[in-house]
């Protein structure tokens, strides 16, 4: 699962000693970074949230931010967005790949490294995790090793022991050619990975060859990170290869992200539209369908034998994220214990191209009941609204994109923190599931960086630059970091006042 990981073996030493000395020797950067960070705090729409650190990312289109421990230090590492932009500290454009910050001191934050992609085809390093050695099965103790996707290519082995300089191993996979027509996304994907450190493995969405979709579920085997091993490829029933009849249509094509917990698997597909949500029993999913003569070939009767539940969205919502939230307490939930104990799902639905200027459907986030997991049910709901923040003309999208990853003994079923794209960071009481309330908010501010979009609207193209946070995470210290669509970059801010104390910080 998304856990806090902190390396301390002796390897760690020498990077904070290191630590220091770039702090001692970065002063004139560092008030110059406080003093936009100021600057972008009293113009912010806050409440209950403050701003503690930014950086601008080189002008890169960021997409998955996680937080490391080595020690004392923490390190952030940034997956991006296809593109390009220039690197002050290597006098390059360099195609975006995965930028690499020490965040030890979050008002801070110093860029330490950004790794390009992997040859000429990639671009973008969407999706990154990291796994300390002595955590892994058969990892060495004096390490700390980094997975991540390359482009849409390949999924990537480093070796992160010095976070300022990592050293590529080996690549994990190459993605296939999907079996579909040809889309405007091409026909073979790459996205969001979950690696379990204390299990080595890892869950991985890619394209496997002739699958007629392009993102499915792959999982390996990476408990030893020198020697990856493929266990098998997993989807809805149609999307295997030997399927027939019309494919599956384009808006429902695809796996969007695992949640593995415990011994069960959460999985999402849709992320915003003509979503799925799935839960499969890990087990079952790990060693294959005992009574078939090939336990992972992708036939029906295999591809169902893991499903303890399946949930189907209307067209227009789908799933992004199903993290688990297990054993809620609920206020006045009954006077036995069996009654007052439940077991959920946050579940945000996307908002895609269409949320621009709210010219489509409003997605939201649902908080779906699976105490009794064969049949979940959606049981309360929670969106911004428009009003009063006037974000249906801001441009941009408007609406849910994901929820915080990490487990955090404060935050665990208290707090929930959403990337709300132009709505920007948005955290939520969870106390009562049923009745989720938010507690605090924090909205950036554009800047020069911060790209424009457009859309057409009546006839009418409208363009504008708005503030597209896209992915929030936490850290052990409960600092949140957002991470920016359209450019603008790091945003790092801690929750104040009632938020902060219901977290207990």
């Amino acid at each position: 699962m998304f856990q806090f990981e902190k390396h301390s073996g002796p390897v760690s030493r020498l990077p904070v000693l290191l630590s220091v000395l770039l702090l001692a020797a970065c002063s004139p950067q560092q008030d110059e970074a406080s003093e936009v960070s100021a600057a972008m705090q009293d113009s912010a729409d806050a409440r209950n949230m403050r701003l503690v650190g930014y950086h601008d990312l080189q002008a890169r289109s960021a997409y998955q931010p996680v937080v490391h421990a080595y020690g004392g230090r923490r390190i952030l590492f940034v997956g991006q967005h296809a593109g390009e932009s220039f690197n002050p500290q290597t006098g390059l454009t360099e195609v975006n790949g995965l930028s690499i910050l020490d965040v030890t001191d979050p008002g801070s934050p110093t860029m330490l490294k950004h790794l390009p992609p992997t040859g000429l085809e990639a671009s973008g390093s969407q999706h990154v995790q990291i796994c300390d050695g002595d955590l892994l099965p058969e990892g060495d103790p004096d390490r700390v090793y980094m997975i991540r996707t390359n482009g849409l290519i390949a999924y990537e082995m480093f070796d992160v022991t010095d976070p300022a300089e990592p050293e590529f191993m080996s690549t994990i996979d190459l993605t296939g050619f999907s079996s579909r027509p040809e889309s405007s996304r091409g026909n073979r994907e790459t996205h969001k990975i979950q690696w379990e450190c204390e299990t080595g493995i890892g869950y991985f969405n890619g394209t496997p060859e002739g699958w007629r979709v392009t993102r499915v579920l792959q999982a390996y085997d990476l408990g030893n990170p020198a020697q990856p091993r493929h266990i098998r490829d997993f989807g809805l029933v149609g999307w295997e290869p030997t399927a027939t009849g019309p494919f599956p249509e384009y808006s429902i094509s695809g796996l969007h992200q695992t949640f593995a917990y415990g011994d069960r698997i959460y999985v999402g597909y849709g992320s915003g539209n003509n979503g799925t949500l799935q839960i499969l029993d890990t087990d079952k999913f790990l060693n294959g369908n005992p009574g078939a003569d090939e336990p992972f070939v992708p036939t029906p009767e295999n591809l169902l034998y893991p499903e303890i539940a399946r949930l189907d969205m209307p067209s227009y919502w789908g799933v992004h994220t199903a993290k688990p939230i297990l054993g809620s307490e609920i206020p006045d939930g009954g006077g036995d214990v069996e009654d007052s104990m439940r077991d959920f799902l946050i579940v945000p639905s996307e908002a895609g191209g269409g949320a621009m200027y709210c010219a489509g459907v409003h997605d939201i986030v649902f908080f779906i009941d699976i105490t009794q997991e064969d049949r979940p049910y959606p049981v309360s709901t929670y969106q911004v609204p428009e009003q009063p923040g006037d974000y249906c003309s801001r441009g941009g999208r408007f609406g849910p994109h994901s929820v915080h990853d990490a487990y955090h003994p404060g935050f665990d079923r208290t707090l929930a923190v959403f990337s709300y794209f132009n709505a920007g960071i948005r955290a939520v009481d969870i106390r009562n599931p049923f009745q989720p309330v938010e507690a605090a908010h924090y909205v950036p501010e554009t800047t020069e960086n911060t790209s424009e979009l457009c859309r057409n609207i009546d006839g009418v193209e409208r363009c504008d630059s708005a503030i597209q946070t896209n992915n929030v995470n936490i850290d052990d210290r409960g600092y949140i970091y957002a991470v920016d669509r359209s450019n603008t970059g790091l945003h790092i801010v801690e929750l104040t006042g009632e938020a902060r104390d219901l977290v207990g910080l």
